[in-house]
């Protein structure tokens, strides 16, 4: 039964969770389990999940709308949901009565026995979790994959459970006080959610949340924004794309021309090697292999792993050559600086950029630059369309498309024998999909039909 909020506070203290969401779902169940008194709201008044919560937690007190600046006076803990802002009023209010404002992230760490591998960043996190998860397996490990990509992590607990790999999002880390992972990483840190974030300060710095109370810390060397200010008694490891030192894992040119993945001044296997391709992939195989040192995974396991891993769905995906034209399917950039990478990573001259979306408050002003020399083509889709557009105005040739498969069949029609048709939109997805895995799914299904 659905109550007013004043209806369902009882005079005595009790948790309260925002969102009936996955994460709020993992929530609910992990608090039943523990015999914890608590509360939902939303601030939507009609929640997807809401009969399917309603079903399986019938005893559970719901509150439902704008939240009121007094909501959470009687909370003695509030437990947020990372798709919900800090900078909500009403979470502000508690935030100054010092109400503890926590997650799902927090609540796990609580409870998590074993030790934590943790990684962050704008680009990457997702390829760099499943493989130190793989690396796991590979090293005869009982291990919990999950955060922000799959699981939720509150659902990874398990007795049984040797080590968690999580990968977490800039939200999920906002309210952490205390992660205490064994080793933690931020692979990189480039312009994203400004729409939610008021400066590149502010994003970083909830990054870099995820080093709190970290045993180990991996350094990005080809990016200083990654560095973590830890003491002295930390141990920090280090990667990049280039040649590596003490502790670290680089990248090197041999006599025999090929290029080399390394570990201080050993080199491990050629770089050719790898089964994922391009430069940004290098690196995130090359923080993968810091991870899984830093918890002591036998190295020969490893490059094994790295040799096998092909990659994820919609990172990088070649889907097709047709006509002597590969098309990739890259949706899962959703922000610029996982755009530039992958077009970096290809290292050519000759691509046809599908791109556009919800902009998230993103500066475009530098893609005409950044964009020249590689880009041959524009096409772009969604919201932020006509913004791109003004921002390459004159420098880079662009056109518009009202759908993916329009974007595709454009494309195939300006493609030449040996150009990349790559879809990397550089924005979220949310004005014209589900999510990124639907607008990937669906430029797939357009790339296939081609003939």
């Amino acid at each position: 039964m659905d109550l007013p909020m004043r209806q369902l506070i009882a005079s005595n203290k009790l948790k309260m969770v925002v969102g009936i969401g996955v994460t709020g779902f993992s929530v609910a169940r992990h608090l039943s389990q523990l015999g914890q008194h608590f509360v939902m709201l939303d601030t939507r008044q009609n929640p997807p999940l809401l009969e399917q919560f309603k079903a399986e937690f019938p005893d559970i007190s719901i509150s439902l709308g704008e939240l009121a600046t007094d909501s959470f006076k009687n909370a003695d803990e509030i437990i947020l949901s990372p798709g919900l802002s800090r900078q909500i009023p009403a979470i502000q209010t508690a935030i100054e009565l010092n109400i503890p404002v926590i997650n799902d992230i927090e609540l796990f760490s609580r409870s998590a026995k074993a030790p934590i591998i943790a990684i962050t960043g704008s680009n990457g996190k997702s390829t760099v979790t499943t493989i130190v998860g793989e690396m796991c397996t590979a090293a005869g490990r009982s291990v919990g994959i999950g955060g922000n990509l799959g699981t939720p992590a509150l659902e990874l607990l398990d007795q049984n459970a040797q080590l968690y790999v999580l990968e977490l999002s800039s939200f999920q880390l906002e309210s952490v006080g205390s992660l205490c992972a064994e080793v933690a990483v931020v692979l990189n840190v480039s312009a994203d959610h400004m729409d939610r974030y008021k400066t590149l300060l502010d994003y970083h710095q909830a990054k870099h949340r995820i080093f709190n109370g970290a045993r180990q810390v991996i350094v990005n060397r080809n990016d200083r924004l990654s560095a973590p200010l830890v003491g002295d008694k930390v141990k920090t490891w280090s990667f990049g794309l280039d040649r590596s030192d003490f502790n670290g894992f680089g990248l090197v040119s041999g006599d025999d021309g090929q290029s080399w993945l390394t570990y201080e001044f050993e080199k491990l296997m050629p770089e050719s090697e790898l089964g994922i391709k391009g430069l940004h992939n290098t690196s995130n195989a090359l923080a993968a292999l810091a991870l899984g040192s830093a918890v002591n995974f036998p190295l020969r396991s490893m490059l094994q792993v790295l040799r096998q891993f092909t990659g994820l769905p919609h990172r990088c995906q070649t889907i097709r050559v047709l006509n002597g034209v590969t098309y990739i399917n890259d949706s899962k950039a959703t922000n610029l600086g996982a755009t530039l990478a992958a077009i970096k990573g290809l290292g050519c001259n000759n691509i046809i950029l599908i791109a556009g979306g919800q902009g998230k408050a993103q500066d475009f002003s530098a893609l005409s630059t950044a964009l020249t020399g590689t880009v041959k083509q524009l096409v772009l889709i969604g919201e932020a369309a006509s913004e791109i557009g003004n921002a390459v105005s004159g420098k880079i040739d662009t056109i518009y498309a009202i759908s993916i498969e329009c974007a595709v069949r454009a494309s195939c029609e300006i493609a030449q024998l040996r150009d990349i048709v790559l879809l990397s939109p550089g924005c979220s997805s949310f004005d014209m999909f589900a999510d990124f895995e639907d607008r990937g799914e669906k430029f797939i299904c357009a790339v296939e039909d081609l003939r």
